[in-house]
């Protein structure tokens, strides 16, 4: 894994001072040894979009978010790294979530906060893997937001089994299964889906409840979750927002969950002292508009950074 550190371009404000600076301005190369801050891995993978029968493309996703982070505010108070991207160009799934894996347990071991750009959902998977392995003995809750619960069964991991991989793992290490999906929408989620869900202990809103009138019951929701557990590890699909806000995914979300809403439940999220980690996936930059679902999966980035608790 080599960034590619030409990705890190943007304004400079130089007459400004340091409070003036931008991401790309903070950016460097992981080495060991770093001070301990925000540590970038992208997973350059839609294989199980592929296999999922979705539309592909996201494996581009990691360096159009790049671009749009760069030229962001830096408003935080850590230093910034860069591992580069995994990738997944001979198919091989299993490797492939290998290999981030251990990009992850190796930020998190060194102290880094793991910030993974997918990439498709199944980057869930080697996201998972790597915190379990980086922290063995915490209780580590998952928060994802997304349409879909994401806990198929197939015969192969696809960008819809993730979660249920990750329970199955759970059930057969004795770790325990705690799994909120925040948006779920009733039509694109069969009834054995739900059934599913129910069977696993899974916890759910639906989208439809997650609006400005539901914000308050939703964030007692989240804090009674996170209450539950040592450590949270959050993913965002980025198909929980309205296809009108972002279209540039495999699964536009005929209603969606209000970027406010997804961003105040994010940012709580982020400030509660327990997030141990997170990913944003399924960006598809073929189907973008005006960089606006960059922009947007950057925004939210941001946010996730921006909020995280003193350590």
């Amino acid at each position: 894994m080599t960034p590619d550190m030409k990705l890190w371009t943007g304004r400079v404000d130089a007459g400004e001072g340091e409070l003036a600076r931008r991401w790309h301005q903070l950016a460097t190369p992981f080495a060991p040894g770093l001070p301990a801050g925000i540590g970038i891995a992208g997973f350059a993978c839609d294989e199980g979009v592929r296999r999922n029968q979705g539309r592909v493309g996201a494996a581009a996703a990691p360096a159009v978010i790049r671009k749009a982070l760069a030229n962001l505010a830096w408003h935080q108070d850590r230093p910034l790294c860069d591992m580069g991207d995994v990738a997944c160009s001979d198919g091989d799934l299993d490797a492939a979530h290998l290999r981030l894996a251990a990009a992850v347990e190796q930020l998190a071991r060194a102290g880094h906060f793991p910030l993974v750009l997918g990439g498709g959902h199944e980057t869930a998977y080697g996201t998972w893997r790597g915190l379990a392995a980086a922290h063995p003995d915490q209780v580590i809750g998952i928060i994802n937001f997304d349409a879909h619960f994401d806990i198929r069964e197939a015969a192969e991991a696809t960008s819809g089994t993730p979660f249920a991989q990750i329970a199955a793992d759970c059930a057969a290490t004795g770790r325990p299964f705690h799994y909120l999906c925040l948006g779920v929408a009733e039509p694109s989620n069969t009834q054995a889906l739900f059934a599913r869900a129910g069977q696993l202990g899974v916890q759910w809103l639906l989208d439809s409840a997650l609006n400005q009138a539901g914000l308050a019951n939703a964030q007692r929701t989240v804090q009674d979750f996170i209450d539950q557990v040592d450590m949270v590890y959050l993913t965002i699909d980025l198909d929980v927002l309205p296809a009108s806000v972002m279209p540039a995914v495999s699964a536009p979300a005929a209603m969606g969950v209000e970027l406010p809403v997804v961003e105040a439940l994010v940012s709580a999220i982020a400030a509660s002292g327990k997030l141990a980690g997170a990913d944003l996936v399924e960006l598809n930059p073929q189907f973008d508009i005006d960089s606006h679902g960059a922009k947007t999966a950057a925004r939210l980035a941001w946010s996730i950074t921006r909020h995280l608790a003193s350590q």
